[in-house]
């Protein structure tokens, strides 16, 4: 057949020194899906508009998709009246080049091994530009330190790694309501509704819906409440559940639970072992630091580690850390086996980092605040991070915590999408014992009894539903949270 020349105006190999590209392939593959729509759902997910060379092609394969994804026809006829005003359109032959499209299109099945090759001809265009972005910041930026530009490099090669672009810009509203679609799927088609990753605990996912995707979580609390444990407990339980589905590209996608980053920058990775041993195992965590344990613990331990060891709950004790190492980090691991949810033991020791220090303490923590929560949204995982509590608490009569309480608060409570805190009011009325053998001491002894194991998480502050309080099981020997046995076991406000 006789080429014509409308296909011929851009299927000339670019030079080498030009940006890599081959039209040709673009003009097979659009040709495909225009004489078989069917052909598109054997592209991957990974292919969009944007990695199209010539630019019509882009605007072009956008019309399709549309058109494809509504059940309506994609073919030169229905897709002409849109591009009638197109300048691109009508210099490269209008519907005459639609319909050479058409007449040239490789059989259907060869469409997804285009799609391939337009999709790593796009990367590699991104390679290029990204390296030259690295040599002129390296070469003019004298002020920028070199390893904080190696991490700004590290950041991009992930981001296109993952999603085939170093930076996202705008995304048309159709694209963005496509995914919220999916996440609602996702909600309805499991047990319970939720859209995120589950805490392990009825209560507390019934009014949260679970961490979702791109959320800043802070759990703050004073001293001696139990914030790192509710962490460890909603850590470990995610990981533990975790279950995935193959996807067609041989590629993992999460259907429960989830691949969990803990940064402990307070304990030491064996003493969050320690903790879930105990946990698992039911043997108070004291005795097993102390060795006070029989034959048949021993067994319950050793069959609790069996058990666990393969959950994967992956723990950084760096202490220390910069933000910009976190991230790093996260990428990294999320890059080499997934990730599903980081959480961060607490926010008040990461550092921003040496170029970056200032005097003003709140202005750090709102810059590591600001930090996890790009992060969040760049990675698309819920970051749990706890925070500490002022000690204005302990001066008020009610001493369960507000979001006025926070720590250096800055921007932590404005960048945050959800804060909770944890309050065990046993802990206050514990040291407020009376002098024994008196009536004081015996209403004080019934008041215990019925609060001892009583813990409350007070959601302050959730972007996507109500506030309230949640009551939960505290176990101060496992240092476990669990579900309350009783009805009644939150208020929403």
């Amino acid at each position: 057949m006789t080429i014509v020349p409308a296909l011929d105006l851009r299927s000339a190999e670019p030079h080498p020194q030009h940006a890599p590209a081959n039209i040709e392939a673009e003009q097979a593959l659009l040709g495909a899906l225009l004489f078989d729509n069917a052909a598109y759902e054997r592209l991957s997910d990974q292919l969009q508009s944007r990695h199209f060379y010539e630019p019509f092609h882009q605007r072009l394969f956008a019309a399709m998709e549309e058109h494809i994804r509504k059940g309506q026809l994609a073919e030169p006829i229905m897709l002409m009246e849109r591009f009638r005003k197109d300048p691109a359109f009508e210099e490269l032959g209008g519907l005459r080049y639609l319909a050479d499209l058409v007449d040239r299109a490789p059989p259907a099945a060869h469409a997804a091994d285009y799609g391939r090759l337009v999709y790593d001809l796009a990367l590699r265009r991104e390679l290029i530009r990204i390296g030259g972005d690295i040599a002129v910041s390296a070469q003019g930026d004298a002020e920028l330190p070199a390893r904080e530009q190696i991490e700004a490099a590290e950041q991009s090669l992930y981001s296109l790694a993952e999603s085939g672009q170093s930076s996202s810009g705008f995304i048309t509203f159709a694209d963005a309501l496509h995914g919220a679609v999916e996440m609602a799927a996702e909600a309805y088609s499991r047990d319970g509704g939720l859209s995120g990753v589950s805490t392990g605990l009825v209560d507390l996912d019934r009014i949260l819906g679970g961490l979702h995707p791109s959320d800043l979580v802070i759990l703050a609390g004073r001293p001696s409440m139990g914030k790192t444990a509710l962490a460890t407990n909603i850590a470990f339980n995610a990981a533990r559940a975790y279950a995935y589905d193959i996807l067609p590209d041989g590629t993992r996608k999460t259907s429960n639970g989830g691949v969990v980053a803990f940064f402990s920058l307070e304990m030491s990775a064996e003493q969050l072992a320690m903790r879930l041993l105990a946990d698992v195992s039911g043997v108070p965590s004291d005795r097993l630091r102390k060795g006070e344990i029989d034959a048949s613990e021993f067994g319950r331990v050793r069959d609790a580690a069996l058990e666990i060891q393969e959950s994967p709950l992956h723990i950084d004790a760096t202490g220390g850390l910069s933000i910009a190492k976190l991230a790093a980090r996260a990428r990294r691991l999320k890059r080499q086996t997934g990730l599903d949810l980081i959480v961060v033991d607490y926010l008040q020791l990461v550092t921003t980092g040496e170029s970056s220090r200032t005097d003003n303490r709140v202005q750090e923590v709102s810059m590591v605040t600001q930090g996890l929560k790009a992060l969040a949204k760049e990675l698309s995982v819920p970051v749990l991070a706890l925070s500490q509590l002022s000690r204005q608490v302990e001066n008020r009569e009610d001493k369960r915590p507000q979001l006025s309480d926070l720590r250096e608060s800055g921007s932590i409570e404005q960048d945050a999408d959800m804060v909770m805190f944890v309050y065990r009011e046993s802990y206050y009325l514990g040291r407020a014992e009376p002098r024994e053998n008196t009536p004081e001491h015996l209403t004080w002894q019934e008041d215990m009894d019925k609060i001892t194991h009583i813990a409350e998480v007070i959601i302050g502050k959730q972007r996507h539903g109500p506030i309230g309080t949640v009551k939960l099981h505290f176990n101060s020997d496992l240092t476990k949270f669990s579900n309350l046995a009783r009805e009644g076991r939150f208020e929403v406000r």
